[in-house]
Protein backbone atom coordinates (compact mmCIF):
# COMPACT_ATOMS: atom_id res chain seq x y z
CA UNK A 1 0.00 0.00 0.00
CA UNK A 2 1.41 3.49 -0.88
CA UNK A 3 0.43 6.09 1.69
CA UNK A 4 1.59 9.83 0.60
CA UNK A 5 3.18 11.84 3.37
CA UNK A 6 3.86 15.72 3.89
CA UNK A 7 6.03 15.87 7.54
CA UNK A 8 6.18 19.43 8.11
CA UNK A 9 8.94 21.59 9.42
CA UNK A 10 6.92 24.96 10.44
CA UNK A 11 7.58 27.83 13.30
CA UNK A 12 5.31 27.87 16.09
CA UNK A 13 4.36 30.65 18.08
CA UNK A 14 1.89 31.48 21.06
CA UNK A 15 0.08 33.14 18.36
CA UNK A 16 -2.79 30.31 17.64
CA UNK A 17 -3.73 32.49 14.33
CA UNK A 18 -0.64 33.15 12.95
CA UNK A 19 -0.19 29.12 13.87
CA UNK A 20 -3.05 28.02 12.04
CA UNK A 21 -2.03 30.18 8.75
CA UNK A 22 1.08 28.09 8.56
CA UNK A 23 -0.78 24.69 9.50
CA UNK A 24 -3.44 25.80 6.35
CA UNK A 25 -0.79 26.67 3.82
CA UNK A 26 1.00 23.27 4.39
CA UNK A 27 -2.75 20.94 4.33
CA UNK A 28 -3.89 23.56 1.43
CA UNK A 29 -0.82 21.67 -0.58
CA UNK A 30 -2.11 18.02 0.22
CA UNK A 31 -5.16 16.14 -0.87
CA UNK A 32 -6.64 12.68 -1.79
CA UNK A 33 -6.33 10.88 1.61
CA UNK A 34 -2.37 12.32 2.16
CA UNK A 35 -1.10 11.96 5.60
CA UNK A 36 0.31 15.38 7.29
CA UNK A 37 2.01 15.55 9.95
CA UNK A 38 2.99 18.14 11.96
CA UNK A 39 5.35 19.46 14.78
CA UNK A 40 4.45 19.40 19.02
CA UNK A 41 2.13 22.08 19.77
CA UNK A 42 1.99 23.48 16.20
CA UNK A 43 -1.64 25.20 17.64
CA UNK A 44 -1.62 26.26 19.94
CA UNK A 45 2.27 26.93 20.62
CA UNK A 46 4.79 25.41 22.50
CA UNK A 47 8.41 26.19 24.21
CA UNK A 48 10.63 25.57 27.19
CA UNK A 49 8.82 28.72 28.86
CA UNK A 50 5.13 27.38 29.72
CA UNK A 51 4.10 31.05 31.24
CA UNK A 52 2.36 32.05 28.43
CA UNK A 53 0.05 29.29 28.94
CA UNK A 54 -2.04 31.40 31.32
CA UNK A 55 -2.88 33.74 28.45
CA UNK A 56 -4.24 31.02 26.25
CA UNK A 57 -7.69 31.01 25.66
CA UNK A 58 -9.38 27.97 25.59
CA UNK A 59 -12.05 29.14 23.25
CA UNK A 60 -9.74 30.46 20.92
CA UNK A 61 -8.07 27.22 20.26
CA UNK A 62 -11.25 24.79 20.42
CA UNK A 63 -12.54 27.49 17.81
CA UNK A 64 -8.95 27.07 15.71
CA UNK A 65 -9.56 22.79 16.49
CA UNK A 66 -13.24 23.15 14.90
CA UNK A 67 -11.38 25.19 11.23
CA UNK A 68 -8.16 22.32 11.33
CA UNK A 69 -10.75 20.08 11.50
CA UNK A 70 -13.27 21.62 8.91
CA UNK A 71 -9.87 22.02 6.76
CA UNK A 72 -8.72 18.28 6.92
CA UNK A 73 -12.57 17.34 5.44
CA UNK A 74 -12.39 20.09 2.53
CA UNK A 75 -8.94 18.91 1.96
CA UNK A 76 -9.68 15.01 2.58
CA UNK A 77 -6.32 14.81 4.26
CA UNK A 78 -5.55 13.32 7.64
CA UNK A 79 -4.06 15.87 9.52
CA UNK A 80 -2.03 14.82 13.33
CA UNK A 81 -1.77 18.39 14.90
CA UNK A 82 0.42 18.51 17.98
CA UNK A 83 -1.27 21.18 20.60
CA UNK A 84 -2.06 21.58 24.02
CA UNK A 85 -5.35 21.14 24.96
CA UNK A 86 -7.70 22.34 27.74
CA UNK A 87 -10.00 19.12 28.74
CA UNK A 88 -11.34 18.01 32.24
CA UNK A 89 -9.94 21.24 33.86
CA UNK A 90 -6.95 20.53 32.90
CA UNK A 91 -4.08 21.45 30.35
CA UNK A 92 -2.41 18.53 28.11
CA UNK A 93 -0.04 17.98 25.77
CA UNK A 94 -1.50 16.17 23.05
CA UNK A 95 -1.67 14.74 19.45
CA UNK A 96 -5.03 15.56 17.59
CA UNK A 97 -5.62 13.41 14.43
CA UNK A 98 -8.22 15.23 12.53
CA UNK A 99 -10.10 12.48 9.37
CA UNK A 100 -11.40 13.43 6.25
CA UNK A 101 -14.93 12.45 8.10
CA UNK A 102 -14.40 15.19 10.37
CA UNK A 103 -13.82 12.90 12.96
CA UNK A 104 -11.01 13.41 15.81
CA UNK A 105 -8.89 11.48 17.73
CA UNK A 106 -6.29 11.97 20.52
CA UNK A 107 -2.70 11.00 21.96
CA UNK A 108 -1.61 12.60 25.38
CA UNK A 109 2.02 12.92 26.24
CA UNK A 110 2.45 10.27 28.94
CA UNK A 111 6.18 11.16 29.97
CA UNK A 112 5.91 14.79 30.77
CA UNK A 113 8.94 17.16 30.46
CA UNK A 114 10.67 18.47 33.39
CA UNK A 115 9.22 22.07 32.56
CA UNK A 116 5.13 20.35 31.74
CA UNK A 117 5.09 18.85 35.58
CA UNK A 118 3.15 20.42 37.79
CA UNK A 119 1.76 22.64 35.17
CA UNK A 120 0.16 20.03 32.77
CA UNK A 121 -2.00 16.36 33.16
CA UNK A 122 -0.36 13.35 31.97
CA UNK A 123 -1.88 10.80 30.14
CA UNK A 124 -2.29 7.35 30.73
CA UNK A 125 -2.72 5.48 27.70
CA UNK A 126 -1.10 4.57 24.19
CA UNK A 127 -4.01 4.19 21.95
CA UNK A 128 -2.88 2.83 18.29
CA UNK A 129 -5.41 4.82 15.47
CA UNK A 130 -6.60 3.72 12.68
CA UNK A 131 -6.53 5.40 9.14
CA UNK A 132 -8.98 4.59 6.58
CA UNK A 133 -7.36 4.70 3.35
CA UNK A 134 -8.42 4.24 -0.28
CA UNK A 135 -6.45 0.95 -0.42
CA UNK A 136 -7.30 -0.22 2.96
CA UNK A 137 -6.39 0.35 6.86
CA UNK A 138 -2.89 1.52 8.15
CA UNK A 139 -2.32 1.59 12.15
CA UNK A 140 -0.06 4.45 13.63
CA UNK A 141 0.95 5.19 17.06
CA UNK A 142 1.79 8.66 18.13
CA UNK A 143 4.75 9.87 20.72
CA UNK A 144 5.56 13.44 21.08
CA UNK A 145 8.98 15.09 22.19
CA UNK A 146 10.73 13.54 25.21
CA UNK A 147 8.77 10.24 24.80
CA UNK A 148 12.03 9.51 22.16
CA UNK A 149 13.71 8.11 25.23
CA UNK A 150 11.68 5.85 25.65
CA UNK A 151 11.90 2.75 23.63
CA UNK A 152 8.94 0.48 25.71
CA UNK A 153 6.20 2.69 24.64
CA UNK A 154 7.26 2.72 20.75
CA UNK A 155 7.46 -1.07 20.98
CA UNK A 156 3.96 -1.64 22.79
CA UNK A 157 2.42 0.29 19.42
CA UNK A 158 4.20 -1.69 17.25
CA UNK A 159 3.47 -5.26 19.17
CA UNK A 160 -0.33 -3.63 19.29
CA UNK A 161 -0.85 -3.21 15.38
CA UNK A 162 0.71 -0.35 14.29
CA UNK A 163 3.10 0.27 11.29
CA UNK A 164 3.63 4.19 11.12
CA UNK A 165 5.12 5.76 13.95
CA UNK A 166 4.38 9.48 13.88
CA UNK A 167 6.74 11.79 16.53
CA UNK A 168 6.02 15.03 17.05
CA UNK A 169 8.26 17.37 18.84
CA UNK A 170 9.22 21.31 19.52
CA UNK A 171 12.88 20.55 20.20
CA UNK A 172 15.29 23.54 20.60
CA UNK A 173 17.68 23.05 22.83
CA UNK A 174 21.29 24.02 22.73
CA UNK A 175 22.52 21.83 26.00
CA UNK A 176 21.57 18.57 23.93
CA UNK A 177 24.30 16.98 22.55
CA UNK A 178 24.46 16.74 18.40
CA UNK A 179 23.22 13.97 16.60
CA UNK A 180 21.58 11.96 19.73
CA UNK A 181 17.86 12.68 19.06
CA UNK A 182 18.45 12.03 15.32
CA UNK A 183 20.43 8.52 16.41
CA UNK A 184 17.09 7.79 19.07
CA UNK A 185 14.74 8.13 15.55
CA UNK A 186 16.46 5.99 13.61
CA UNK A 187 16.70 3.10 16.19
CA UNK A 188 12.82 3.56 17.03
CA UNK A 189 12.31 2.74 13.29
CA UNK A 190 14.79 -0.16 13.24
CA UNK A 191 14.14 -1.87 16.33
CA UNK A 192 10.45 -1.62 15.52
CA UNK A 193 10.62 -2.42 11.86
CA UNK A 194 7.89 0.54 11.29
CA UNK A 195 8.03 3.85 9.58
CA UNK A 196 8.82 6.85 11.39
CA UNK A 197 7.29 10.31 10.50
CA UNK A 198 9.13 13.09 12.56
CA UNK A 199 8.10 16.56 12.60
CA UNK A 200 9.89 19.19 14.26
CA UNK A 201 8.90 22.97 15.24
CA UNK A 202 10.87 25.36 12.46
CA UNK A 203 14.17 26.32 14.48
CA UNK A 204 17.63 27.23 14.19
CA UNK A 205 18.91 25.65 17.20
CA UNK A 206 16.82 22.55 16.82
CA UNK A 207 18.92 19.61 18.66
CA UNK A 208 16.39 16.83 16.49
CA UNK A 209 15.67 16.92 12.74
CA UNK A 210 12.43 16.41 11.04
CA UNK A 211 12.89 13.04 9.29
CA UNK A 212 10.99 10.01 7.29
CA UNK A 213 12.88 7.40 8.40
CA UNK A 214 12.37 3.91 6.70
CA UNK A 215 11.68 0.27 8.58
CA UNK A 216 15.06 -0.49 7.90
CA UNK A 217 15.97 2.66 9.86
CA UNK A 218 16.92 4.33 6.67
CA UNK A 219 16.70 7.91 6.62
CA UNK A 220 14.84 8.76 3.47
CA UNK A 221 14.19 12.45 4.13
CA UNK A 222 15.78 14.88 6.30
CA UNK A 223 15.83 18.50 7.33
CA UNK A 224 17.82 19.43 10.40
CA UNK A 225 18.08 22.47 12.53
CA UNK A 226 16.15 25.05 9.71
CA UNK A 227 14.78 28.30 10.75
CA UNK A 228 12.26 28.21 7.54
CA UNK A 229 9.18 25.97 7.28
CA UNK A 230 9.35 23.65 4.91
CA UNK A 231 7.25 19.88 4.07
CA UNK A 232 8.78 16.88 2.92
CA UNK A 233 7.30 13.27 1.28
Amino acid sequence: MIVRTAVAQIPVSWNVRENLTEITRVVKACADDDLVVLPEGALSGYGTDLSPLADLDPGELDRAMTELAELAVRGAVHVVCGSLMFDADRWWNAAILFDPGGGRSFYRKINLAMNERGVLAAGSELPVHRLALPGGAVDMGVQICREIRFPEQWGHMARSGARVLAYLTNAANPDEPPGVWRSHLISRAAENQRWVLAANAADPISHCPTMIVAPRGEVLAEVAGASRPCSMR
